[in-house]
């Protein structure tokens, strides 16, 4: 088992463009299934001692997941994900934004373009993230409150809940 598994965050600020590159320990299936499954999601979609809570998840083209980020006061943080590319255990492309508990969607906060690239190689999944903001503002203030240390965290939830299980048959 790789101890030493690569977090990359990398901003370009210039393209308003966020580039994350995640190694985690464990097969393709399993990673995909993490990413794209809502019941799965919501054991290790925040960072702690945060939650991820989704109210629903439509995940095919043209679909949209609506969770919120539920901390330990109650306190709620409510986004979406319209889903407009998947294939199958290699790529997912969605757009994201901030929303309230009823879908009424800030428009100043909607339209981030997040891709996800997916590749295993000898038992370790490698997860490629790129967010395009709309604007460097937007970019900044993702940065200025914490996304960085936020999706490390996240991670580290995402590679704990994966550890709980035998390695994926199907793995490489």
């Amino acid at each position: 088992m790789k101890t030493d598994l690569l977090f990359d965050f990398t901003v370009d600020k210039s393209t308003n463009t966020i580039f994350i590159k995640r190694e985690f320990n464990a097969g393709l299936s399993s990673v995909w299934d993490a990413f794209t499954k809502k019941e799965i999601l919501d054991k290790w979609g925040a960072p702690s001692p945060w939650v991820a809570r989704t109210k629903y998840m439509d995940f095919k083209v043209g679909g949209r997941r609506l969770y919120a980020m539920v901390g330990p006061d109650g306190q709620e943080f409510w986004s979406v994900q319209d889903f407009i590319s998947i294939s199958p255990m290699t790529n997912l492309k969605y757009i994201s934004g901030f929303t309230d508990q009823d879908e009424h969607i800030n428009p100043e906060f909607y339209g981030s373009e997040n891709n996800l690239d997916f590749k295993e190689s000898q038992s370790i999944t490698t997860v490629s993230i790129t967010i395009k903001y709309k604007s460097l503002s937007i970019l900044e203030m993702m940065i200025e409150k914490g996304f960085k240390e936020g999706i490390a965290l996240t991670y580290e939830n995402l590679e704990n809940y994966l550890s709980t299980f035998p390695q994926d048959q199907n793995s490489m």
